[in-house]
Parts: C-alpha cells; sequence; structure tokens
C-alpha cells in the first residue's frame, strides 16, 4: 500500500492502545481500515503476521475439494458457498484475510477523509481482465451501482443503505394500500469517478466499515459485457478460469499464467459435491478421493483424529445458527411471545450439547464476543415461570403450538433444534419439527415463519446486524423492523472510536434481547482437515477457500 496522510484518528488509537484501552485486534483491525498498512500496524503492536510462504512451493497437480456445487449464474445475489468457486476467476477490491484484518486487493490503497463520508479507492495499474483489457474505474463503478440496484437483489443493499442508499416512494402501492417504498443510492455524486483508477464514495453518513463491505462474498468484480452472469468461460481477474461445471456435481478450474498477483501454484482446482451426508465426505478423504474439506462438523472430529494422513485446522469464528421467528406473523408479532422462547432456552446447555463446547454459548443478540465492539452484558438466564407469565400476558395461558423448519445437516444444528424444543415444552411451548433437505430449505428460508438458519462469520457485529435485521433489507429473513434498532445501528457503524461504538452496541444488544425475532443458542468453532500433502492452506474463518495460496506436493 503505497504511503498516504495519517487519518487524524491513528494518533488517538495508538494511544488508546498503549493505555490499554484498545486490544491488539481492534487496533490492527482499524489501523488498516483508515489506510495504515498491515506490516505498519503489526510492527506498532510489537507483533508479526507472516503471510504464506511462496518460494518454496510444490508447483503443478491438482487439489480436489469436498464441497456443495450450487448455481453460480448470478454472484451478486450469493448466499452461500458458491463464492468460493467465483472468487477463484472474479476478485475482490479488497480482502478481509484469516487475521482479520482487511488489506488491499484489486485496490492497491484507499483513503478516509477525516469525518468517514469520502473514501478514495486507488485501482492497482497492472490488473489486467482473462481477455487482455486493463481494469479500469468504469468497470468498479457499474459493480457498486449493480450491488446497490435492488433489484439486483443483493444482500450488500443491506450493508451499505445506512451510508449510501435512500429511501423514496415510488408511487406504487402495496396490496394493503400502503406506499411502496424502495432505495436508490442517494446522490448523483455517491460514486464518482476521479481518473481511470480511482474511484470515490461520497456517503451520506459516516461508516469505518467500507473497505471490509468491499469483501463482502457476494461483491466479486464481474466484467460488466457479461452484466453480471458467470459461467464456464466468464471473464474475470483472478487466478483460475472455470473450465467446467455442473451443479450437484462438481466445478473445475485451472490455472492462468498471466495472473497479475502471487500463485496460483497447482494447475487444477477441483470442487467435487459429494452430497449432503458429513460420513460421505470424510470417507472421501480417508480413501484420498478428495485432498480437502471446505468444512467438517463437530460429530467429525474423532474420526478426522484417526486418519494419520491428515492434518486438522480449527479457528474461532463468529458463526452461529438462530432460531427466528416472522416479526410479522403470529404469534411471533407479540414481543413477549418472541421473549418466552429465549427465556424457556438454557443456553449453555444446548451449546454443550449440540456442539461439544467448541465455540460459545450465545446470547440472543447475533453479537459475538470476538467482535471488536461486543458489549458484555449479564447471561440472559433461563426463567421458565416468567416465560409461562409472558405466555399468558399475550394471550396465550394454555401455551402455544407451533412448527420450526430445520435443516438435518450439520448435524449440529438439528440437534440444537431437538434439544431448544425439549427445553420449551416445560414453558408450555409445543414445537413440531418440519426437517427439510438443505435445498428445500434455502427455497424458504425467509419465508417460513420459524425457522432455525446457519449465519456465517462477520469481522464485525454492525456487519451481521445490518445484513440480518435493519428494516427491508434482502436477508432480513425474520422481516424485523424496528426503528429505534435502525437509528442505533446507523449510529454504532458511524464511529470509529470502538469505545463509542461499544457503548451504542450495548444499547442494541439490550434491544435485541427485549424485542428481537430470534433465539441463539450457540456461537461455532470451526474445524476443517486436508491431506498433509496440501500446503498454504490458512484456515478463514468464514472458510473460504483462496486457491491461489494452495499447492500440492506429489
Amino acid at each position: 500500500m503505497k504511503e498516504t496522510k495519517e487519518h487524524p484518528y491513528i494518533p488517538k488509537l495508538k494511544q488508546q492502545f498503549a493505555e490499554g484501552k484498545c486490544d491488539r485486534r481492534e487496533f490492527l483491525r482499524t489501523a488498516t481500515l483508515l489506510g495504515v498498512s498491515a506490516s505498519a500496524a503489526y510492527a506498532f503492536t510489537g507483533a508479526a503476521f507472516a503471510p504464506p510462504a511462496r518460494a518454496d512451493m510444490p508447483k503443478g497437480g491438482t487439489i480436489r475439494i469436498a464441497m456443495e456445487v450450487q448455481e453460480l449464474a448470478d454472484p451478486h445475489t450469493y448466499s452461500w458457498s458458491q463464492s468460493d468457486i467465483t472468487r477463484q476467476v472474479c476478485e475482490y477490491l479488497t480482502r478481509t484475510g484469516q487475521d482479520n484484518v482487511t488489506r488491499p486487493s484489486l485496490c492497491e490503497s484507499w483513503q478516509a477523509s477525516d469525518d468517514l463520508r469520502t473514501w478514495t479507492l486507488n485501482l492497482r495499474k497492472d490488473v489486467k481482465w482473462h481477455s487482455g483489457r486493463p481494469l479500469v474505474a468504469d468497470d468498479v463503478i457499474w459493480n457498486i451501482k449493480h450491488v446497490l440496484d435492488p433489484d439486483t437483489g443483493s444482500s450488500i443493499l443491506g450493508l451499505m443503505q445506512g451510508y449510501m442508499l435512500e429511501e423514496y416512494d415510488t408511487g406504487a402501492k402495496n396490496d394493503d394500500g400502503s406506499a411502496k417504498m424502495s432505495t436508490r443510492i442517494w446522490d448523483a455524486n455517491a460514486v464518482e469517478k476521479v481518473d481511470d483508477h480511482t474511484v470515490r464514495l461520497n456517503t451520506k453518513a459516516p461508516q469505518l466499515a467500507v473497505p471490509e463491505h468491499l469483501f463482502h462474498y457476494p461483491f466479486h468484480i464481474l466484467d460488466p459485457a457479461e452484466g453480471g452472469k458467470f459461467k464456464p468461460g466468464s471473464n474475470g481477474t483472478g487466478p483460475f478460469e472455470l473450465v467446467e461445471y455442473s451443479v450437484g456435481e462438481k466445478a473445475v478450474l485451472t490455472a492462468r499464467k498471466d495472473y497479475w498477483g502471487n500463485g496460483p501454484h497447482v494447475d487444477r482446482l477441483v470442487f467435487i459435491d459429494l452430497g449432503q451426508q458429513s460420513a460421505t465426505r470424510i470417507a472421501a478423504l480417508a480413501s484420498k478421493q478428495v485432498d480437502g474439506l471446505r468444512e467438517a462438523t463437530v460429530s467429525d472430529l474423532e474420526v478426522l483424529k484417526s486418519l494419520s494422513h491428515v492434518q486438522l485446522y480449527d479457528v474461532p469464528t463468529a458463526q452461529t445458527g438462530v432460531a427466528r421467528m416472522k416479526f410479522d406473523q403470529k404469534p411471533f408479532t407479540d414481543a413477549r411471545v418472541r421473549k418466552a422462547l429465549r427465556l424457556a432456552v438454557d443456553t449453555p446447555r444446548v451449546f454443550e450439547i449440540a456442539h461439544r463446547g467448541i465455540g460459545a454459548a450465545a446470547e440472543h443478540h447475533h453479537v459475538s464476543p470476538i467482535h471488536p465492539e461486543y458489549a458484555k452484558l449479564p447471561m440472559m438466564q433461563r426463567d421458565v415461570a416468567k416465560a409461562k407469565a409472558l405466555l399468558a400476558e399475550a394471550g396465550y395461558p394454555k401455551g402455544i403450538d407451533i412448527e420450526i423448519a430445520a435443516k438435518p445437516d450439520p448435524g449440529w444444528e438439528l440437534i440444537a433444534v431437538q434439544t431448544m424444543v425439549e427445553q420449551w415444552k416445560e414453558a408450555g411451548i409445543r414445537v413440531k419439527i418440519n426437517v427439510l433437505p438443505a435445498s428445500q430449505y434455502w427455497d424458504v428460508w425467509d419465508k417460513v415463519p420459524f425457522g432455525f438458519t446457519e449465519w456465517t462469520h462477520r469481522p464485525l457485529g454492525v456487519m451481521v446486524l445490518s445484513l440480518a435485521y435493519r428494516t427491508g433489507v434482502p436477508w432480513n429473513e425474520s422481516s424485523y423492523s424496528n426503528p429505534e434498532f435502525d437509528a442505533l445501528l446507523t449510529k454504532a457503524e458511524s464511529y470509529a472510536d470502538v469505545e463509542k461504538r461499544r457503548i451504542v452496541m450495548a444499547e442494541i444488544e439490550q434491544l435485541m434481547q427485549e424485542d428481537g425475532p430470534i433465539v441463539q443458542p450457540l456461537w461455532r468453532g470451526l474445524i476443517t482437515a486436508f491431506d498433509k500433502r496440501v500446503k498454504g492452506y490458512r484456515m478463514h474463518p468464514t472458510t473460504y477457500i483462496f486457491g491461489e495460496e494452495l499447492a500440492i506436493e506429489s
């Protein structure tokens, strides 16, 4: 990253670190977001981050990874692991690494204004599309406008709505006669071309996490000429080219010899879909039919430990699962019912049974202890008597009968649901489990009145809250809408100072525990395994695969 003027908040951040008011993780994250290079930020803390060795990496060969192979057509609307395939072809402007530090990628550097309302993105000048033409500002601007177009339906709307979008009346009416609202980019100059290699974002509100948002996994930089679509042969800037692809079977990528960055080291990268059963994937790894797993489950751990040719990997994360209620459907329209479901659950017990103690019990507000702005509140204790009283106040003195949709795989999800169902019974909350295959569940995940949904890691609490609970955003599966929550979230997003952000986050967490639409039993620690012949693998908190880092011994 080239040298730039130091942001005026950096001296205060250094002082907070020196006084112990800001830990190393938060210092590194904030300093790099404000334009300090990762190497300089690490040096200030007295630590070092070792990048993967590259000079002596084996060359050639094929790495086969067991992973679901899903529909790839529209990358900006991805909601699952499809990005691991597209990521090898179409890259991001930034990259948040395994250490949760965000670094340049297609951007060479960036600068934030003093008030965090102007972000200048400097593109690398040595990047070319596979077709041979240079990557330029017009390409990036098209992608930004495409993801912010409500007709695209990208979850990035949720991240950027607070500072890049405004709501407006379309002039049409909803079925109930109310005004039909939509969103649009808030100002004609909000996305500005400075020159062929410089893009400026002029925001309507301060925002610290812009570089992290640019790495949200659907935010692939696509060739505008392809209209937001992706398929074998699609143009990209990345280290591989997709040459073969079949939903539910496999995706084959071959290395590009003209890649602008480091690597790739292997000739081919193959993702193989072995179905939903974890035992099938483990058997394939054991018999050396695959060289690694995108992710394993806690129930696989003992078997994986017994495989002498396999290396285990683990990472603490903010991955979780939530039993979420539709805020606009009875009986969940009543905050007392929603809170009763939380009070009737013993989260430490669910965590121990479902995830075998790998991770942590959760607190029903979707902000993880590893998030820098996490505010420690008293644990919400199980209180069956109070849950019953709340149900009676809400008009359900004899309890309620409801149904929850869930997936059988990974196995911990169904175990968590079954454990909560048994606990809910004691409060008169009678829950039937509707077990759906994963493919069917993801067709209805945002439609069923009550469902158990897995959510992946994000480096910030405000990021996941804006994706999942801000009014009207695409991934708001609960249809939660609370003006107080929205206002507090926008306020929290505006602070560079983590202490100020944490004060607001405490209010948000309390609001979620009282009014929110989820029962959240646990935080997950993640594990996976690769053949020891695979070199360069580092487990990311989101389990992302970066193919250019990998090599395999013959």
